[in-house]
């Protein structure tokens, strides 16, 4: 079983929220911003096979339900991994490249785009600070440009991430050290902070690992868990209540019955 709450997020995550992405509630979900001005490349080849894993730690991008439709955020958005499972629509604008009408494409943020310091922001540093910019699989290129122009200015927006199902958790670690890749997040998609409870402890605060992974030093072995969920966006908080069961294995992934919408 699932719940939602509202809770707060530190004022260090809410100084990253106000980056020019601060996002609006409405009864009912998560509701899309206006359009903004960006410029896009692609990396990869149309099999999208170095697309796959990346810094948000989503691993197999079929096998997660992220599939080629995804991209890899400047360190603007990505903001230290927070960005991850962000959605996105993307349309390539005021270009010859640009495909007739203006096609709109919906991608993931599933990995990060680091700066290169060798070359000038406008000449190849396309990811350098503080531009922002998406450098996307080659098949969601694909659906918006001529791939031969190499990059192309875009318009893009946050919009809800639409799921079937609910929150995934795959563990790793062991009986003392347990980590938590999220995935399959709808809503904002992205994770500002988690807890987990085993059946014979108080809920334990994980710390941030790395992309959209989170840790927790504690004996929670042979114990179904249950995990609370602190929206990144939108600052609701879900509980998973026995999202795992007692005896959970390292490497499974498990399934919440609800998820943000």
């Amino acid at each position: 079983m699932a719940s939602s709450s509202s809770s707060s997020l530190p004022w260090s995550l809410a100084l990253l929220v106000s980056l020019g992405m601060a996002m609006r509630r409405a009864q009912g979900g998560f509701v899309a911003t206006q359009w903004s001005l960006a410029h896009a490349t692609f990396y990869g080849d149309d099999s999208a096979s170095e697309t796959m894993g990346g810094a948000c730690g989503y691993g197999d991008l079929y096998s997660t339900g992220y599939g080629t439709n995804t991209a890899a955020l400047s360190s603007a958005l990505f903001s230290d991994g927070y960005g991850c499972g962000q959605c996105y629509e993307i349309r390539c604008s005021g270009a010859p490249a640009c495909y007739a009408g203006s096609p709109i494409v919906t991608v993931t943020a599933t990995n990060l785009c680091p700066p290169n310091w060798a070359l000038p922001s406008d000449n190849g540093g396309w990811c350098n600070p503080p531009r922002v910019h998406f450098d996307m699989a080659k098949p969601a290129f694909n659906q918006i440009a001529d791939w031969h122009a190499g990059i192309v200015p875009v318009m893009y927006r946050r919009v809800a991430c639409q799921k079937t199902g609910g929150i995934r958790f795959q563990l790793q670690g062991n009986a003392y050290w347990l980590l938590v890749f999220v995935t399959n997040v709808g809503g904002g998609g992205d994770i500002a902070g988690m807890w987990v409870k085993g059946e014979n402890t108080d809920w334990i605060s994980m710390s941030h690992n790395w992309g959209a992974s989170y840790q927790a030093f504690s004996c929670l072995g042979g114990q179904n868990l249950s995990f609370k969920v602190l929206s990144y966006t939108s600052q609701e908080t879900l509980v998973a209540y026995t999202a795992a069961p007692a005896n959970w294995v390292a490497g499974l992934t498990y399934e919440a019955t609800a998820n943000f919408t």
